[in-house]
């Protein structure tokens, strides 16, 4: 098959509206007659509700007012637990609690109206952390606390730990981070008797949507219709989240009569939307004097917030990928994500593994000092190798070769040379250089039988005019799908890109090709897109309208006169697990994922020792990701997870006061610009993976899981303070410093 497309740069689909300002987002669509609405929320952490009062002051006949009782069907986001209610009722389970939703076409007037809605409530204890969780200090989510727990084991972890002749144990540690896409959550949504339901949304997965609507309005599913406007940006914090607004704008148009927008502030999104789930990981680690890996012990913990929302399967990604790219004969990871009256924990890209791989890669460079090997050679004698089990028991059949990543990245970074000279140089000197690295694979897809439960489907249409549609609810929100989507169907069909269209996401028209996340558009979905490319060409030539070899002109001619005498010409497919893979939910072992990206970044920094501020200098990443559909595309996926990862790293700090974040604005929640972003050089290695559309693998989430540690590493070798939590703010780099100074002097006395 002749490669007109994939491989090269073209010109984004929708990059020209953008460019031009004709994109349309949720703030720029209207509709006649159309309200504003908002939400009132709680102002304390858990308690019971005695009652709401409505202000003086406030012509209330002219607003539409919505709790709990005017909710049509069930009262709950459904997801997974369904535990989640659309608006609290009784309890109040966090701060951010939505209790009473108002709309009226005066937005200045609905924001008076808004502060003079009082809640009532009789405050119950509340836990803000893990460890208050686990201890039961109130019991806020079933008998324990604990939404979900895996308990995941490959050999036998307690013998070999007996046998091992060093034991490492550590404990690290990771806060939430704030998402920050660009635009804001929004929705507008029509809803009466006769229609229905319709929404228009900011938003990643359009059937996560139209099942919470089907549930909170007890209506059949074709009369709920969800449209994905324009989106900009998710990072998956408009993944679970938009089921949330959507109900919320569709029960005040229910009750109003008339078209509602809902659209968050910025303070608003951040203080009541999902964040990255903070961690807690606990390592002990057993290995022989010449630093085999004998034995993993893990103990995994997230915290989820108040209601479950998707934490059992960012517990899942997390515990799976904790042991990393290497292989031990014997590992044991116990993880569970607990519930705390923080505002639900949600989808963050990476889903759970930058977490674990944080704990890991840290780990693993204290291990290697204690065996006295540099990190390099500890992780080199422990790859994982094609043949060789992962921590699930999933044999490699991949052509894995992590050390030639390894060596590609030095070589990029000159990391050798800058270990020697910052040696030399660092003793004495006010800032103190340092480099460090971290090695980590991410699986691309949905985990274990996932794919299978999706069954997901795309389908294409050709028109009289020769124009090729692709129907798919996968959701362009930045990262070029609509482009790689293009990019495969032009070449698969021999046809020009430009005659290639994507269908806007609409629950009515596409089918449901799963959600936009896990890494899995392109090597799925993209998948299911060349598959039926395929199966449309192949009614043209059985038809005897095409021949195998055609040009455009006629491919065009061949779509017209099959569509005069046979009618729609149409094609579809359905996802089909790859040959031999296996997976047991019951045991948590298996093929996990049908493929892995791999990857070794290595990270520069230079460290303040009068300040304690630390700054990522130079940045290489290396990784092997399958065949590259578009490198301009995939270069800036990675470019962009580094960039959120060094905010991770080093600056996003979430600030919490009774389980609120208290630092809700952009003036006082620290991210990254482009000041504070050293050039991050980008380097791809090309095994195509042969289930993959022309062997391509998924790229999206890989970029997040490895910075952090890496750059972590580099402050312990630029400062020998082993910093074991992130965000390494310059208070907590003081903290650590001055500890390590204190711990020293006293050795001395």
């Amino acid at each position: 098959m002749e490669e007109k497309y994939f491989g090269h740069s073209v010109i984004r689909k929708e990059g020209r509206d953008k460019v031009l300002g004709r994109a349309r987002y949720v703030d720029d669509l209207s509709a006649p007659e159309m309200i504003h609405g908002v939400t009132v929320r709680s102002s304390v952490a858990r308690g019971r509700i005695l009652g709401i009062r409505f202000g003086e002051g406030i012509p209330w006949g002219e607003f539409a007012v919505v709790t709990a009782a005017d909710i049509p069907g069930k009262n709950e986001i459904a997801l997974i637990e369904h535990d989640q209610p659309c608006l609290a009722s009784e309890f109040i389970n966090h701060q951010a609690e939505a209790v009473v939703l108002l709309a009226h076409r005066d937005r200045y007037l609905l924001e008076e109206a808004r502060r003079a809605v009082h809640i009532d409530v009789e405050p119950l204890p509340a836990i803000f952390s893990i460890e208050d969780s686990l201890a039961k200090r109130a019991v806020i989510f079933g008998e324990d606390n604990i939404f979900k727990s895996y308990r995941m084991e490959k050999g036998g972890v307690d013998a070999a730990m007996a046998q091992a002749d060093v034991i490492v144990e550590s404990e690290y540690r990771t806060g939430a981070q704030e998402q920050l896409y660009i635009e804001n959550q929004g929705m507008i949504a029509v809803a009466n008797p006769e229609e229905g339901v319709t929404v228009w949304g900011s938003l990643q997965c359009p059937y996560y949507v139209h099942k919470a609507l089907v549930a909170v309005f007890g209506f059949p599913p074709e009369k709920i219709r969800v449209i994905q406007a324009e989106t900009g940006g998710g990072f998956g914090g408009k993944e679970e989240y938009p089921s949330i607004i959507a109900a919320h704008a569709a029960l005040l148009s229910w009750k109003a009569g008339r078209p509602v927008k809902i659209v968050y502030d910025r303070a608003e999104d951040m203080v009541a939307t999902t964040k990255r789930h903070p961690s807690r990981t606990r390592h002990r680690t057993g290995v022989t004097r010449d630093g085999k890996l004998v034995a993993m012990d893990i103990d995994f913990t997230i915290d989820g917030g108040a209601y479950a929302t998707l934490s059992s399967v960012v517990l899942s990604r997390g515990t799976i990928h904790a042991a990393g790219p290497y292989f031990c004969p014997n590992v044991r990871v116990h993880s569970r994500a607990v519930a705390t009256n923080a505002p639900p924990h949600g989808a963050f890209r990476g889903f759970g593994a930058p977490q674990s791989i944080f704990a890991l890669e840290r780990h693993l460079d204290e291990v290697a000092r204690a065996v006295n090997l540099t990190p390099e050679e500890f992780r080199r004698r422990n790859f994982i190798h094609a043949g060789q089990t992962t921590a699930t028991g999933q044999v490699i059949h991949e052509d894995v070769n992590l050390g030639a990543l390894v060596d590609r990245a030095f070589r990029e970074s000159d990391y050798h040379a800058k270990r020697e000279r910052f040696a030399r140089e660092n003793p004495g000197a006010t800032v103190k250089r340092g480099i460090g690295f971290a090695s980590f694979m991410h699986g691309a897809g949905f985990t274990g039988s996932g794919e299978d439960y999706l069954a997901s489907v795309v389908e294409l249409e050709a028109t009289e005019e020769g124009i090729v549609r692709v129907l798919a609810a996968s959701a362009e929100i930045g990262q070029g799908s609509n482009t790689i989507f293009s990019q495969i169907a032009a070449d698969a069909l021999g046809i020009g890109y430009d005659r290639i269209e994507i269908a806007q996401p609409d629950t009515s028209a596409v089918p449901n090709s799963g959600p936009t996340v896990a890494s899995r558009t392109s090597m799925v979905v993209g998948n299911l897109v060349e598959t039926a490319a395929h199966s449309l060409k192949r009614q043209l030539v059985e038809s005897g309208l095409l021949c195998d070899a055609c040009t455009e002109v006629e491919f065009v001619r061949a779509c017209r006169r099959y569509i005069e005498t046979r009618g729609p010409l149409r094609s579809r497919s359905q996802y089909q697990a790859p040959p031999g893979l296996h997976w047991n939910d019951a045991t948590y072992s298996g093929d996990a994922y049908g493929a892995y990206a791999w990857a070794v970044y290595v990270a520069e920094v230079a460290v303040d020792t009068v300040t304690f501020e630390a700054r990522v200098t130079d940045f290489v990443a290396v990784q092997e990701v399958g065949r590259v559909i578009h490198p301009v595309l995939a270069a800036g996926q990675i470019e962009g997870g580094v960039a959120q990862a060094i905010g991770m790293a080093l600056y996003e700090k979430v600030v919490w006061r009774d389980g609120l974040m208290a630092n809700g604005q952009m003036t006082n929640y620290i991210m990254p610009t482009a000041a504070d972003i050293p050039p991050i050089r980008v380097f791809f290695e090309e095994q195509p993976y042969a289930f993959g559309p022309h062997g391509a693998k998924g790229i999206g989430e890989l970029p997040v899981d490895g910075p952090a540690p890496a750059i972590l590493n580099a402050i312990e070798n630029a400062t020998g303070i082993c910093v074991r939590e992130i965000p390494a703010t310059p208070e907590n780099l003081m903290d650590a410093m001055t500890a390590s100074m204190t711990k020293n002097e006293g050795a001395h006395v």
